[in-house]
């Protein structure tokens, strides 16, 4: 699930598109603050860290990553510091938490490099 999609257009600019690996496709919030990513995994995994590619002049500031046990309960919250830049970007989980098995994720973005409030993501990975 996302916050929102750019003019509520999700089949130019859907969250499936942060997954599928081609460069020419991205979700794309639409204006505001604060805006967010919420990943459901299918069984619960140990993640040590997780990889952005934003489009420069669109990334996330003031960034959190909150992770959740399969009872819904929060195991864990960390910020994060995306650059402004095109390039993937790739975080690393504190070492307390790896050994925690979470089933749900949320990258929320209290703010955005975009004076709009914008983000623009191309590439979304999980590193277990």
């Amino acid at each position: 699930r996302v916050s929102s999609v750019l003019n509520k257009d999700v089949k130019q600019y859907g969250k499936q598109f942060m997954f599928d690996t081609k460069e020419e496709t991205s979700w794309s919030s639409d204006e505001g603050t604060p805006q967010w990513i919420i990943i459901t995994l299918d069984e619960p995994e140990n993640i040590h860290g997780f990889s952005f590619q934003f489009q420069g002049g669109f990334a996330g500031q003031e960034s959190n990553i909150l992770m959740y046990s399969a009872d819904g309960a929060e195991i864990h919250q960390e910020p994060f510091y995306p650059e402004d830049i095109n390039s993937p970007q790739t975080f690393q989980i504190q070492d307390t938490v790896r050994e925690k098995a979470c089933s749900k994720i949320k990258f929320l973005f209290q703010t955005s490099t975009d004076l709009f409030g914008r983000i623009i993501v191309y590439d979304l990975q999980l590193l277990s």
